[in-house]
């Protein structure tokens, strides 16, 4: 089935939820930022760990410590009542969280220590996207940037994008652990901040920022990944759509994602120009049907693009890297599925696995 994908101003379709409602509108194409803050681009930090945080420490113990400069703040919701006065265990929290499921405190320390590890072996984990000009017309795009979890230089990079209904940046569950994950297996990942109500624009301009700086960064510029859970899902098929990119950068020269990797979205939208897709959900899911995801993976595979999907029984909304579950593993599968559909890496060609 084919659509006209070329009038952005058409409203993506929705499922019923309330994360869900319409919210893309048509905006002007972006001017992209190539300054990059100085620091050490090298690799992956291979120096010993030194794990000064535990479930006791506070939030307030992390925005101070000064490894993470003046946005430490980002790494928790900046749209949530969180306290400083929280501890790590606190905030690992669906009260927190909303919409969440399966928090565990110890991701949320080992994901700190490694950010603060990185950060004391001379490496920069955030970068601003917007310049310092941009923040001045628009202070909103102070509360955005990216941060970074390095994998080996070189590689082809993912950007990962919570979700939180577009209410908040739930990035402790549902960005920073993916991102995490998948520098361990030896990509660099950004886990990107953006702005609740202006998603679909700060994560083009994330996309332009580390294509015109690749080199810089330490990455390869083709054959990067977009992930998403719940409202950020929404955002990775978005920009995973060659047509959407291209409108919303507003550059020609930026290739489109090697595949899209979703969690537990309603979005039902699907095109010739959409990438190769690889979805997972739980089958209680109240918030994002597996049905519904289920039905757009099948039109995307009758227009020849490549699908995986999998339906993990009994898990409902929000349930992340799933650790413990019947979903556990899935980012395996899921890094294997982009670099089955990576067209330069040397790791393509690996055989494809097949929905469940």
């Amino acid at each position: 089935m084919k659509m006209n994908v070329f009038l952005l101003s058409a409203i993506l379709l929705c499922s019923a939820c309330s994360e869900d409602d319409d919210i893309i509108k048509k905006e002007d194409s972006m001017k992209p930022d190539t300054e990059i803050p100085a620091g050490n681009n090298g690799g992956a930090n291979n120096s010993p760990a030194e794990n000064i945080f535990t479930t006791k420490s506070t939030v307030d113990d992390v925005i101070s410590n000064p490894a993470f400069g003046d946005f430490g703040y980002l790494l928790f919701p900046v749209d949530r009542n969180v306290s400083r006065s929280m501890t790590l265990a606190d905030i690992s929290s669906s009260s927190v969280y909303v919409w969440y499921s399966h928090i565990q405190p110890e991701k949320t320390v080992e994901i700190i220590n490694r950010l603060y590890n990185d950060a004391m072996a001379g490496n920069q984990i955030f970068y601003r996207m917007y310049s310092d000009a941009e923040i001045a017309a628009d202070p909103s795009k102070l509360d955005t940037g990216l941060f970074l979890f390095r994998g080996e230089a070189g590689k082809p990079f993912a950007i990962t994008n919570a979700g939180g209904g577009f209410m908040y940046v739930g990035a402790m569950q549902d960005s920073f652990p993916h991102s995490l994950e998948i520098s361990k297996a030896g990509y660099s990942a950004f886990a990107l901040i953006y702005r609740p109500d202006d998603p679909y624009n700060d994560l083009a301009r994330a996309i332009t920022f580390i294509h015109d700086n690749a080199a810089e960064l330490g990455v390869k510029a083709d054959d990067y990944s977009l992930w998403g859970g719940s409202a950020g899902a929404r955002m990775a098929a978005t920009l995973g759509n060659s047509s959407y990119l291209y409108q919303l950068t507003g550059r020609r020269d930026i290739p489109q994602a090697a595949a899209v990797i979703m969690q537990y979205t309603g979005y039902s939208t699907a095109s010739q120009y959409d990438a190769p897709t690889y979805v997972c959900v739980g089958s209680n899911d109240g918030i994002a049907s597996w049905r519904t995801m289920q039905n757009r993976l099948q039109r995307l595979s009758e227009m020849g693009i490549p699908t995986e999907f999998h339906v993990y029984d009994g898990l409902g909304h929000g349930f992340g890297l799933g650790h413990g579950t019947v979903a556990d593993g899935w980012i395996n599968d899921a890094v294997k599925f982009w670099q089955t559909n990576m067209k330069t890496d040397e790791s393509a060609g690996i055989p494809p696995v097949y929905a469940d």
